[in-house]
């Protein structure tokens, strides 16, 4: 399974950016999908995440600013962020939830991660 991101660039404060992620392979589903970033020096953190039903999570810090989506049936996952701010400069990288479905149970297989893109926010 590979994970390809991408819509990271640079804006200006106040401007917006929608990130895609989209997951490829062979007999795999998907339960959750979701965004971290990482900035020099730092440990990733969590953006958002999206499970399968559609139930989100949200940082503090984004709420109200990014809305998490996903098309199930292309196996990806978006990240509509508004209002940024120069503390939102990252890369961020996107994350899925491997595994499979029998009997209506998930069989997590493990989390696979994009190449992460970079988004840069001027002041």
């Amino acid at each position: 399974v590979q994970l390809q991101a991408s819509g990271g660039g640079l804006v200006q404060a106040g401007g917006s950016l929608r990130l895609s992620c989209a997951a490829s392979g062979r007999d795999f589903s998907i339960n959750a999908m979701g965004w971290y970033r990482q900035t020099p020096g730092n440990q990733r953190e969590l953006v958002a995440t999206i499970t399968s039903g559609g139930t989100t999570v949200y940082a503090d810090s984004v709420k109200g600013r990014f809305t998490i989506s996903r098309d199930n049936a292309e196996n990806t996952v978006y990240l509509r962020m508004n209002s940024l701010k120069p503390e939102d400069t990252a890369v961020y990288y996107c994350y899925a939830e491997i595994g499979a479905y029998y009997s209506g149970r998930f069989y997590r297989r493990g989390d696979y991660w994009g190449q992460g893109t970079q988004v840069t926010v001027s002041s």
